[in-house]
């Protein structure tokens, strides 16, 4: 290492580059991190009654390529066995800190994640996500390269189920810079999970709203959040798929309800920051968030609420006319209320239309499977090896195993 410091090269550069750039060329040089000259990235974890899947989160946290973490979980007055399994994993990796306080919403339990923390960077992931294991090291060096302007990086996702199969994948956004318009009409950055904060951001802006909570709005703290960000600060994109985003039954964003009375109090707050905003901007915002509305009453066989909202994402904004999706959530919601009185009159039992495709996409589920390739997830045949650093993790298919130990 002394050799190191000491050849030209590096001289020459410590003479002329700023302090961020020279970490970056160091990390390029050796291929490695080095944990004295990057900067340490607090990766924070909200736990509620997470014991289905805290453990696959903590170990794609923990198999990151970027090695210089602190690892915070806060449970959130768990009733289950989060602590238990969080302690366990915490006596093989020094990284990982448990902190507990009684139930109090995500926002508290990530702000105090935030206060407790050291990093020069903040990495949020919900308790039953997880990352690509290059995933950390990609958004630093892409922070590294931007400077301080830069208050928040992003990079795409792809939603699995319960079982950690494929569900879809998140739009290839590329919005960079100046972003707050973009991110009104629809939040690109798509979950809690994906981005890397600066931490002088958060000072500026502050942490996650907890008035949400109170106002029984619970849900789009992070929107909040990064709304806030890109008030101030410019955004960047690491343009490939580096997070497994969970939908389940449990989790907030599967609480339909809640989701859409937080995204209006959200917006109703920055419509009255922003009135220099073309209306046209909010109206989109509010057709975009029906649209996610018909999907999910859809989802769950509630055809009239998904028509409801159908018909109230072309009221604030016609051109979703357009959108295939849409059209085919409206049109099958459709058949399934007039197929109900028809099959009941011949005494056939119903079968809703949503069970048949689910049995027909789970012929094809097992090459839908997530694997970690270098540059990022994506869904490829079972013959394809992953990323090695997760075959301890992973089936051949890319499934996660079950592993009771790291």
């Amino acid at each position: 290492m002394i050799l190191l410091w000491k050849s030209p090269r590096v001289t020459e550069r410590i003479k002329h580059e700023q302090p961020f750039r020279i970490r970056l060329y160091l990390m390029d040089l050796l291929n490695k991190p080095l944990m004295s000259h990057l900067p340490l990235v607090s990766v924070i974890i909200p736990a509620y009654n997470a014991a289905a899947f805290i453990r696959q989160t903590l170990v794609s946290v923990l198999s990151q390529s970027y090695r210089n973490l602190e690892i915070i979980v806060v449970d959130d007055g768990s009733t289950d066995q989060t602590a238990e399994i969080v302690k366990s994993i915490a006596k093989s990796d020094h990284r990982l800190i448990l902190l507990r306080q009684s139930n109090q919403g995500v926002a508290v339990a990530r702000n105090l994640a935030i206060e407790k923390s050291r990093g020069e960077f903040i990495a949020p992931i919900d308790a039953d996500d997880i990352w690509h294991p290059e995933k950390i090291k990609k958004q630093v060096k892409c922070m590294l390269e931007s400077g301080p302007a830069v208050g928040l990086v992003y990079t795409w996702f792809m939603r699995i189920d319960e079982n950690s199969l494929y569900l879809c994948a998140s739009g290839k956004w590329e919005v960079e810079g100046m972003a707050l318009t973009a991110l009104i009409y629809s939040n690109f950055v798509g979950n809690g999970s994906v981005p890397l904060i600066r931490r002088a951001c958060l000072e500026h802006v502050g942490g996650y709203t907890v008035q949400l909570r109170a106002q029984g709005a619970e849900g789009c703290e992070d929107w909040d959040l990064y709304l806030r960000i890109a008030e101030h600060y410019r955004f960047r994109v690491v343009p490939a798929y580096l997070v497994g985003y969970r939908r389940s039954s449990k989790n907030m964003s599967s609480n339909y309800i809640a989701m859409a009375k937080s995204h209006k109090v959200v917006l109703q707050n920055i419509e009255q920051r922003h009135s220099e905003i073309s209306a046209e901007i909010f109206r989109g915002a509010k057709s975009t968030q029906c649209f996610f509305e018909v999907r999910a009453h859809y989802s769950r066989g509630n055809y009239l609420g998904a028509l409801y909202w159908a018909y109230h994402a072309l009221l604030w904004d016609s051109m979703k006319i357009f959108s295939k999706p849409l059209l085919n959530w409206t049109v099958l919601s459709l058949l399934e209320i007039m197929a109900k009185p028809v099959t009941s009159l011949i005494g056939l039992e119903h079968r809703p239309l949503l069970e048949f495709i689910k049995r027909i996409r789970s012929r094809f589920q097992k090459n839908r499977t997530l694997i970690p390739l270098e540059n990022g997830y994506e869904i490829m045949p079972q013959t394809r090896k992953p990323l090695n650093v997760y075959d301890r993790y992973f089936s051949k298919d890319g499934a996660i195993l079950q592993s009771t130990q790291l």
